[in-house]
């Protein structure tokens, strides 16, 4: 469903409508959210990249805007929710400025917000840089509201690296030592960025993946919990959150962007979305293919050697 309403949108949400999207400013739909209404906001906002949809242009905006966004954002949390913030760096004059604490003291400003994970998103791929070593990760905030709150480690843990180690002394000596359904997968997680070769590559220039989104729900929301994203791009949040049995309400003010969302959405119900599984590891190169074969006039490898 796609609305130019905000408070349609909201009523749609909350009277139990799967996947809802409103066309337009954030702040607009944030404002019509009853207080207390969202389990999980899971997001990644722009920043810096001269887009119709982005009004940042320098770092002071970015604060700026999260001052603005951040009691709005905890005014439509329950008690006992989550909020997850995905943010990068931002390069000026030869040096970074990281934007996950700009947005972390926006955040730790507001009653109960408390900070349980920065969790570090790894990629393989992106810009080379040439006077400083290549960026290859982006961070995500992991926020709750309040002390107690949701975390199922058993719907996220992932295939152990030695699952046949075992306890080498004490009372459970000769025992298997780790859990048998997986291990804790950390605060690192290695998930390819969408770029073009991507299943799930859209026309959004810096989409995000949907393992991102879906990792996070699965861990952090209870089955028909309403996740909110008021950055929602082509909607990859609210594909994971369908996937997952959770309901959906997202905000995008770029019209092309909303209608890929939707048809994102359309295709999932129809059975012909590609999603890459949440849970697959990253690809290794075929050595047998031309393009994981050192060229003979690279020379010898020798990584750190003198020249």
């Amino acid at each position: 469903m796609l609305t130019s309403n905000a408070r349609s949108a909201v009523s749609a949400s909350l009277s139990g409508q799967g996947f809802v999207l409103f066309l337009g400013d954030c702040h607009s739909l944030l404002k019509a959210i009853p207080p207390g209404s969202i389990d999980l906001i899971v997001s990644s906002p722009p920043y810096f990249m001269g887009k119709d949809y982005d009004r940042s242009s320098k770092v002071e905006d970015f604060e700026y805007q999260h001052e603005e966004l951040a009691p709005l954002l905890n005014r439509a949390l329950r008690d006992g929710g989550s909020l997850c913030w995905q943010v990068g760096v931002h390069v000026r004059n030869g040096s970074i400025v990281p934007l996950d604490f700009l947005a972390y003291n926006a955040f730790s400003k507001q009653p109960s917000m408390r900070l349980r994970n920065r969790i570090i998103w790894h990629f393989d791929h992106g810009m080379h840089a040439k006077r400083r070593f290549s960026g290859r990760h982006e961070t995500i905030l992991w926020f709750t509201k309040g002390e107690s709150y949701t975390f199922d480690l058993d719907a996220v843990r992932v295939p152990q690296k030695y699952p046949g180690k075992r306890h080498y002394k004490g009372p459970r000596k000769g025992e298997y030592s780790g859990h048998p359904s997986g291990k804790n997968p950390g605060d690192m997680w290695s998930v390819p960025n969408v770029k073009a070769r991507h299943i799930e590559k859209t026309v959004h220039p810096c989409q995000f993946p949907v393992a991102i989104p879906q990792r996070l729900i699965r861990a952090l929301t209870p089955a028909g919990a309403l996740i909110l994203d008021p950055f929602a791009g082509v909607s990859s949040s609210g594909i994971a959150a369908s996937i997952e049995g959770r309901r959906f309400i997202g905000c995008e003010i770029d019209p092309q962007y909303a209608e890929v969302g939707i048809e994102r959405y359309r295709q999932l119900l129809a059975g012909t979305l590609n999603v890459r599984e949440w849970d697959r590891p990253v690809d290794l190169p075929n050595p047998r293919q031309s393009v994981a074969r050192r060229p003979a006039h690279f020379g010898r490898q020798g990584y750190g050697a003198a020249t």
